[in-house]
């Protein structure tokens, strides 16, 4: 037996060095990481009762939320991902920046088609100088809202954070659950022409906690010993909404945003939009007991219903009685733009940067909604916009519309008909955005369909303004960008005006999901050094099914390193 056992042992290790020398031959075309970690993705539906109610999620292996993907700076992370439900899906790995692996990035019909029923696609990528919370979600319709989890990326070994090693470490994920199947929804919600209705609930790593219906038992809880220093490691993976997060009694300090270290600073609630990351360091300061961690709503739009209902966590000291009260904890109201600008003013990054000074690429993009006029002959039934009128959503008044292949495959094979290359580079005309947009919506807010994309020259230094318009409502919005960070060197309420416009070029924080300010502007630079086809959309899902996003394509440059490689064999199909 001993003698199979080794003769086991030594087919496994001469099967694995062989694999190590594939591996280490086709480091050459990619970028060189630490050590490789392997993920098994089952995409499965599971039987769920919250709220009163029971159904069928559909989520990775079986997890709500799903598995934490573990890292070092710079590992290399592979994950087969087998979808076993009737659903398509993808998976995003939300922030990583994926240094020329483009085709594993994730959202359908941009960088790939999805992975259909019965389908298999494994998705490899370096995390090259990359470290902190990121999150992985899905980018198909709207399968987002429960297929999601953490990715934890710690720095490289001895190497230590620029704060005070934490006591203990928590990841905390705002989500919202909905007792609708999620796809119906979106289809329901795209066919009526109307509004987004409310989630049922808000949770925190999946639970709604004792606010709900037949949730008093269905709550997280961190124990703690008084004392101690712990660091969450906040994640908004909620589908149609912002969201505050305060710990009653207890301060947060915050000490890193979207997976980069920040100057830490102290507050007393912090506001993430969805694809946003905060890690927050909480001390154990206060009298033994149980306190209440808090997620509520931030809407800034106007005449929105919304879930009004906060989700409750404890954070709850060893020696508390177990059935003592909660104390409750103290959201700002769900309007507050004041608390919301006043984290972001605190956000600056760890060290002084090299900011990009001279620009070679300035875009000025609107983003906002529209309402198109009535072209149904049911209109009762398809146009419950405003004045009867079917709402779009877009940029430079160009609402983006999925083509029929990915982006990526059109662009490298030299598909024709699929995009153009002509989304402009401002809009077509200058008015007060914030304030003399025509308001008398349908009329005049035409946004025309396309799938439009800016090229952009690689190694070109770019600057965008996003300018929040007022032509639906004015709002927060949380524009993500795929495949890179950027300096937010601005941002301010009105409209933009380069004369009186304040820029940080000192030590501005590096995000990738910036929120616009309600009935502002915001600035970000960012150097095109990453080839490939880059999403660029606003985080609130109803608004990137209505069409709020467009395309950055990024040209080779020179040389291997900075090449597209060829489309992986498992690439699916559309």
């Amino acid at each position: 037996m001993a003698n199979f056992a080794t003769f086991c042992f030594l087919c496994l290790s001469l099967s694995m060095s062989y694999y190590l020398q594939a591996f280490h031959a086709m480091a050459h075309e990619w970028p060189a990481g630490g050590s490789t970690r392997f993920y098994d993705f089952k995409v499965q539906t599971l039987r769920v009762t919250k709220l009163c109610n029971t159904k069928e999620i559909v989520t990775i292996n079986k997890k709500f939320p799903g598995p934490v993907v573990y890292a070092q700076e710079d590992d290399r992370i592979i994950v087969k991902v087998t979808n076993e439900t009737p659903y398509n899906a993808t998976i995003h790995w939300h922030g990583v920046r994926q240094k020329l692996s483009c085709w594993f990035d994730g959202p359908s019909y941009i960088t790939q088609c999805p992975i259909q029923a019965g389908q298999t696609f494994t998705y490899e990528f370096t995390l090259v100088k990359q470290k902190g919370t990121f999150f992985w979600h899905a980018h198909v319709s709207w399968l987002r809202a429960t297929v999601y989890g953490a990715i934890v990326v710690y720095p490289k070994t001895g190497v230590p954070y620029p704060f005070k090693h934490p006591y203990e470490e928590h990841i905390v994920i705002l989500g919202e659950y909905w007792l609708k199947d999620v796809v119906q929804l979106e289809q329901q919600v795209l066919a009526s022409g109307g509004a987004a209705p409310p989630a049922d609930a808000f949770t925190i790593n999946g639970h709604p906690g004792p606010n709900y219906n037949c949730s008093r038992n269905d709550v997280y809880k961190i124990d703690v010993v008084p004392g101690k220093t712990y660091m969450l490691r906040l994640i908004n993976a909620a589908l149609n909404m912002e969201n505050f997060f305060a710990i009653a009694y207890h301060k947060l300090t915050v000490v890193e945003a979207d997976a980069e270290y920040t100057k830490s600073f102290t507050t007393d609630r912090v506001m993430l939009g969805p694809g946003q990351t905060m890690n927050v360091l909480v001390t154990a300061d206060q009298p033994i007991g149980k306190y209440s961690m808090a997620m509520g709503p931030y809407m800034s739009a106007k005449n929105v219903s919304f879930q009004n209902i906060s989700a409750i966590a404890y954070f709850q000291y060893v020696g508390a009685a177990p059935n003592s009260l909660s104390l409750p904890a103290n959201l700002p109201s769900f309007n507050d733009n004041l608390a919301v600008k006043t984290v972001m003013d605190g956000l600056r990054s760890l060290n002084p940067i090299n900011v990009p000074k001279e620009i070679d690429a300035s875009l000025f993009v609107t983003v906002g909604l529209n309402v198109n006029k009535c072209q149904s002959k049911t209109p009762q039934k398809n146009c419950q916009g405003t004045n009867n009128g079917t709402f779009a959503a877009s940029t430079n008044n160009i609402t983006f519309m999925k083509p029929t292949i990915s982006i990526l495959e059109a662009y490298y094979k030299k598909i024709d008909g699929q995009f153009t290359e002509d989304f402009p580079g401002a809009p077509l005309k200058f008015y007060d955005f914030v304030n003399g947009a025509p308001n008398n919506a349908p009329n005049n807010t035409q946004a025309r369909n396309g799938t439009r994309t800016k090229v952009l020259e690689f190694g070109s230094r770019v600057q965008i303004i996003f300018q929040d318009t007022g032509t639906v409502t004015t709002e927060n919005h949380p524009i993500h960008l795929h495949g890179y960070s950027f300096y937010v060197v601005g941002y301010g309420t009105g409209n933009f005006n380069p004369q009186t416009a304040n820029f940080n070029l000192i030590d501005p924080p590096y995000m990738n999901t910036i929120g616009v300010p309600v009935g502002g502007w915001a600035v970000i630079r960012f150097v095109a050094d990453n080839p490939g086809v880059w999403f660029m959309h606003c985080h609130l899902d109803i608004h990137q099914s209505w069409g709020l996003g467009a395309v950055l394509i990024v040209e080779n440059g020179k040389g291997p390193l900075e090449t597209l490689p060829h489309p992986p064999a498992d690439l699916p199909r559309c």
